[in-house]
């Protein structure tokens, strides 16, 4: 038998959020039944917790998606953290992840994290094909800040502004499209769209991934 946990992320509203499934120890569980763990569980991303392997850090962490494993996530990072301050560490941590350590911050009900791994410009998909993979026109797109555009920070996204509020609403993902642009861009990974609309200091966004087994992350970093 082994425990979990699972945190809404995000909110401080159960139920709302993004859930997360969180191993707090998973130094007992064999290598290949991780993802058939994280699949089962069904949520954007699942945290495996392990020893550290350095005395500096707190805690060894491994995320999966649905399908896959990635080297980097918001909502596991913030997750891990406040599952470990609930388990008495903190409030500073540093964190071993795919991408390097990172320090962090975390009480049994909050946490915040820093990462000094260096934004990463990947490509500039074109707006024709992000427009496909959202389900809007061409012109729902906004090119007058920055073109769609693929970077990471360990984990990479196409980063879209939208021309309204209304363009976001009226997104509905084209799988076949986000296909493609995943042949096309092999570190896309499955060409998740991150796409959004300011209104003044106010982002609204949604992303989607529906290669991943994540039609739409309820709320994401």
């Amino acid at each position: 038998m082994t425990d979990y946990i699972v945190l809404d992320v995000f909110t401080d509203t159960p139920f709302g959020g993004n859930p997360l499934a969180v191993i707090p120890d998973a130094t007992g569980l064999p290598e290949a039944e991780l993802q058939k763990i994280a699949r089962e569980f069904n949520f954007s991303e699942t945290v495996f917790l392990y020893p550290p392997e350095e005395p500096a850090d707190t805690a060894r962490l491994r995320i999966f998606t649905p399908t896959m494993e990635i080297p980097f996530a918001g909502h596991p990072t913030i997750g891990a953290a406040i599952a470990l301050a609930q388990q008495g560490h903190g409030p500073a941590m540093r964190l071993a992840l795919g991408v390097g350590p990172l320090t962090a911050r975390a009480t049994p009900t909050e946490a915040s994290f820093d990462t000094s791994v260096p934004l990463d410009i990947l490509a500039q998909p074109s707006p024709a094909l992000v427009a496909r993979a959202l389900g809007l026109p061409e012109s729902a797109i906004c090119l007058d800040n920055h073109p769609p555009t693929l970077a990471s920070v360990g984990l990479p996204f196409t980063l879209t502004e939208l021309t309204s509020r209304a363009a976001l609403a009226a997104c509905t993902p084209d799988a076949e499209a986000f296909r493609e642009g995943a042949a096309a861009y092999k570190g896309a990974l499955d060409f998740a769209q991150f796409a959004y609309w300011q209104d003044g200091e106010t982002l609204h966004a949604r992303m989607f991934a529906p290669l991943d087994n994540i039609p739409e992350d309820p709320a994401t970093g």
